[in-house]
């Protein structure tokens, strides 16, 4: 039976998509720093569980190594901290980057080592819409992601120049997804960019990660049309720049109708 590695799948996003790929028919290891509650829900699914920190590279690599008949690993790990970047301390925006980028570039350079030399494998980047475009107030959390699919992209290109075909990098770049990482923080005005656009549920996103595993893409975008958006605004980073109030000013409207519907029950 294949093996697929998730990494940050304790809770949310993690979960839902182990819970997915289980489904599919992989054997799937769920870990996470939290090493009660990963084994726990690893549990509840009839997967194993397993405590790892993406920041320690001894022990990303050991569990690449050792996972049977490794051919997916879904780098998910990621930390978040809301606001000018300015109000981040040094030790902050270390460890934002550290495992957001450095983990996952990690995890991406353990899992490669199994599937170069068997010849297969697939790897899927967790990233974010906040990693095609700048997001002002998720700032260093963005420049994380920016640097995340950067190097997913060109580590893939050069495996296609090495002559390696069937070793695949992919790179999920979803919109806001209503998982604890916006949960938690439903009246921080640090995340209003992530409400400008469709608040996703995991399991969407899940499912489009096991369709991703059977159909390898360099680069997803949830929903799509966000993708070209804010590829767009991209493209032109002066008018991004003149438009910056206004789009944080709709996404704070949003975060705040949002609230409303929490706190009525129509929101779940």
């Amino acid at each position: 039976m294949s093996t697929a590695v998730v990494t940050g799948a304790a809770r949310g996003l993690g979960l839902a998509i182990a819970t997915a790929l289980h489904r599919e028919g992989y054997a799937v290891l769920l870990t996470d720093v939290d090493g009660a509650a990963v084994r726990a829900a690893a549990e509840s699914l009839g997967c194993t569980g397993a405590e790892l920190d993406v920041r320690d590279e001894a022990a990303v690599r050991a569990v690449a190594a050792s996972a049977e008949d490794l051919t997916l690993w879904v780098n998910n790990a990621g930390i978040l901290a809301t606001g000018p970047s300015w109000t981040h301390d040094a030790q902050t925006r270390q460890r934002i980057l550290e495992v957001n980028a450095l983990g996952a570039m990690t995890g991406t350079l353990a899992a490669l080592e199994v599937m170069r030399e068997a010849g297969r494998g697939h790897i899927i980047n967790i990233v974010s819409l906040a990693g095609l475009v700048a997001a002002p107030g998720e700032t260093v959390y963005s420049a994380s992601k920016h640097a995340l699919i950067a190097f997913s992209l060109g580590t893939l290109a050069e495996l296609r120049a090495a002559g390696v075909r069937d070793v695949h990098i992919s790179c999920v770049c979803p919109d806001g997804i209503w998982t604890p990482m916006l949960q938690e923080r439903i009246d921080d005005e640090g995340v209003a960019v992530s409400y400008t656009g469709v608040l996703l549920r995991p399991e969407r996103v899940a499912a489009r990660v096991a369709r991703l595993a059977r159909r390898p893409r360099p680069v997803v975008a949830i929903p799509a049309w966000r993708g070209w958006q804010v590829r767009f605004l991209d493209a032109f980073p002066s008018l991004s720049m003149r438009a910056a109030g206004l789009v944080l000013a709709y996404g704070r409207a949003q975060q705040r109708r949002y609230a409303r519907r929490i706190a009525a029950g129509r929101w779940r």
